[in-house]
């Protein structure tokens, strides 16, 4: 036993502002509702035109939840962009991620302060047996069971910038950004692929097989 589910989430419109559930329908492509929506750049000659507006272009976007929030946001940094639906989701690689609270501790310890798990945008939030002390790429290539869902762990996660930006406030932080770069090899999390779909709630336990 690795542990147990603490939190679960899903981010209805990529890039804003994470929803908490109280029980996840894990389905083969991934959480229902995550992701369903994204922006896409519409101003002409823009690098990204074409292309989803994400936390890296705007680090207030992670503090809305509603679309013209964002659309707003993304307006006052001089950027035109229009919600799209997906079919069905807006992933960037894999559509399940599982941070383990024995990572962020690592990561807290050498940073010198607590971290919101929510920097790293995780589908499920973990707290690991007293036991469980892998890292991200020990669990690749294992099978996670949750309840009557399986989970196969495909990579570790690389992270971005945008788990610098406050996710209230979206002040940077650099020297956690470093820090997660230089001190855990940009690495948070593990990414998974569906192998049993069904239904996950907060207090499951993660089992290893």
């Amino acid at each position: 036993m690795l542990g147990t589910v603490v939190s679960l989430y899903r981010y209805p419109v990529k890039s804003l502002r994470a929803e908490r559930l109280n029980h996840a329908d894990v389905r083969t492509d991934g959480f229902a509702g995550d992701r369903g929506r994204a922006l896409f750049v519409s101003t002409p000659e823009h690098a990204r035109t074409g292309k989803t507006y994400r936390g890296k272009e705007n680090r207030l976007l992670h503090t809305v939840t509603a679309v013209e929030a964002a659309i707003e946001i993304a307006q006052r940094a001089g950027v035109t962009v229009d919600a799209e639906d997906a079919a069905p989701h807006y992933y960037d690689l894999e559509p399940v991620s599982i941070v383990f609270d024995h990572w962020l501790r690592d990561l807290e310890t050498l940073a010198g302060r607590s971290v919101d798990p929510l920097r790293f945008r995780p589908n499920i939030v973990a707290a690991s047996a007293p036991q469980f002390t892998l890292m991200e790429h020990a669990l690749v290539g294992t099978r996670l069971h949750i309840g009557n869902v399986a989970l196969d762990v495909v990579s570790p996660i690389t992270r971005c910038v945008t788990p610098s930006y406050d996710v209230a406030t979206g002040d940077p932080d650099p020297a956690l950004q470093r820090t997660i770069v230089t001190q855990r090899g940009n690495i948070m999390g593990v990414y998974c692929r569906v192998a049993i779909p069904g239904t996950i709630v907060p207090g499951t336990e993660i089992v290893e097989s």
